[in-house]
């Protein structure tokens, strides 16, 4: 989907300032309104490691709501008593690295090298997080998750289905 002017509009809208870094529309709803925007890893001369950006408001309220409910501490109870989610997440963090990698051009990659950050992103996983078994917000996960499923996203997923709407 190209960035036009109306799309970088209908993002700035959803978002609530003007998006910046904005490189495409990593998935979107049936009528085309975007629900995860994928973001330069180079931002005014700036390491920028959040690949994907969750704009979908009703989705952003969700999980704000699970956050403020104490969701992120209960899952990290979770990830750390259990070794094969902690291992799940390294895994997920990995494959994210990767993705961005395969995401960022080489001019953007040289002038990363250039301004002393040429190693910054290499251990940035989903949503900039450095330690692979941390959750610090669910809307970098739940945004990753859209694109490429992760195991957050997956429990994220599954805490919805057992609430009652």
């Amino acid at each position: 989907m190209t960035i036009t002017a109306e799309l970088r509009a209908q993002v700035a809208s959803l978002l609530g300032r003007e998006p910046r870094g904005l490189e495409a529309v990593a998935v979107a709803h049936a009528d085309g309104a975007p629900m995860v925007i994928r973001v330069a890893s180079l931002v005014a001369d700036k390491p920028f490691p959040t690949l994907y950006w969750l704009v979908d408001r009703d989705l952003c309220y969700r999980i704000d709501q699970a956050e403020a409910g104490g969701l992120i501490r209960q899952f990290q109870r979770r990830v750390d008593a259990d070794p094969d989610l902690q291992r799940q997440m390294r895994a997920d963090h990995r494959a994210h690295i990767a993705l961005r990698a395969s995401h960022i051009p080489e001019a953007s990659l040289r002038r990363l090298q250039a301004l002393g950050f040429g190693e910054v992103l290499n251990d940035k996983g989903i949503g900039g997080i450095a330690d692979g078994t941390r959750i610090r917000c669910l809307h970098t996960w739940y945004a990753a998750h859209l694109v490429v499923p992760n195991t957050i996203g997956t429990m994220l997923d599954q805490w919805w289905g057992c609430q009652v709407e």
